[in-house]
């Protein structure tokens, strides 16, 4: 069974969809179809059946999903032994962030490790938490940065996980010139922005509120990301809750104020996640140490957060 079949019947175990599992793995509709037809024969089993929900596995496919699994596990495995072995190879490294962590965090530490390691080629790619996961799954990235979520369930003990960084939370409110801090009373009647159910920083904001006895926030807007969401605070729609890194810059701009969180003082934990390997690439060993050596925290500057004016709820 050659890898390239395996890798492109588990394109199509995922995706359930010929075309989708294409794009994925960068062939036409008729290569995908021709190599999961050359599988099928050389194990002697039909692999998919077609119902009204897309290609569904069979009893057989559910069977070799793991061993395929396990056997491109291997041969990555076998790579990075290989490259091991040679002193000079510095390899490739494929990273994955959220953007808020590739622009606030990575940006300038990826600098300092790329000239450290200038024989390590380097990409960076940006997506959502989902998206990174499944990346990493299918060995498109090697390493992936994203925010721990409260809610993730049994651990996945094909990936290591290491907390790298606990970023503070920011309660940022419009600028005004009467500037008051709220208590937990005061906070339950304000409107707040915030991403959509489902997104990591959407938990954070449920979390503190729950934490805070508050029940769930009352909504002014969903939005899509962390700029707009600090773009409709600045305008007065309402409050919002986020990860300070990823306004640092918007608050000392004074584009919108930070009040102390009346709370429990919440924060974010940063987490780096790959998969568990028997030897590790050169390149992703490298960054592991120095992810642990150098890899810090936005830090408060020591002073009260700026403060601004209550909204109407």
């Amino acid at each position: 069974m050659h890898p390239r079949l395996l890798k492109t019947f588990l394109a199509v175990a995922r995706t359930r969809n010929v075309t989708r599992a294409a794009q994925q793995v960068n062939l036409a509709q008729s290569s995908v179809s021709d190599q999961i037809q050359a599988l099928e024969t050389e194990l002697g089993a039909n692999l998919f059946t077609r119902s009204r929900q897309g290609l569904t596995l069979t009893p057989a496919g559910e069977a070799l999903k793991p061993y395929a699994e396990d056997l491109l596990a291997l041969a990555d495995d076998a790579r990075a032994v290989i490259d091991a072995t040679k002193a000079e190879a510095a390899g490739s490294l494929s990273i994955g962030a959220l953007e808020t962590i590739a622009s606030a965090r990575l940006a300038g530490w990826l600098a300092g490790f790329r000239a450290a390691h200038a024989g390590i080629d380097i990409k960076l790619k940006v997506a959502g938490s989902g998206e990174l996961l499944r990346r990493l799954e299918d060995g498109e990235i090697d390493v992936a940065l994203c925010f721990e979520r409260s809610n993730i369930g049994e651990p996945d003990l094909r990936f290591a996980r290491r907390v790298v960084a606990a970023e503070p939370l920011a309660l940022i409110v419009p600028p005004g010139d009467n500037r008051a801090d709220v208590d937990l009373a005061a906070l339950a009647e304000k409107h707040f922005v915030a991403t959509e159910t489902g997104c990591v920083y959407r938990a954070m904001v449920d979390k503190a509120f729950a934490e805070a006895g508050l029940g769930k926030p009352s909504l002014a807007a969903e939005a899509g990301s962390i700029d707009a969401i600090a773009g409709l605070v600045a305008a007065g729609a309402g409050f919002g809750l986020v990860p300070r890194l990823a306004v640092a810059a918007a608050i000392d701009r004074g584009e919108v104020a930070e009040l102390a969180w009346p709370g429990p003082v919440r924060s974010a934990d940063v987490v780096m996640i790959w998969r568990r390997r028997r030897v590790q690439p050169p390149a992703l060993k490298a960054l592991l140490t120095a992810v642990g050596e150098g890899f810090v925290p936005v830090k408060s500057d020591g002073a009260r957060p700026r403060h601004a004016a209550s909204l109407p709820s």
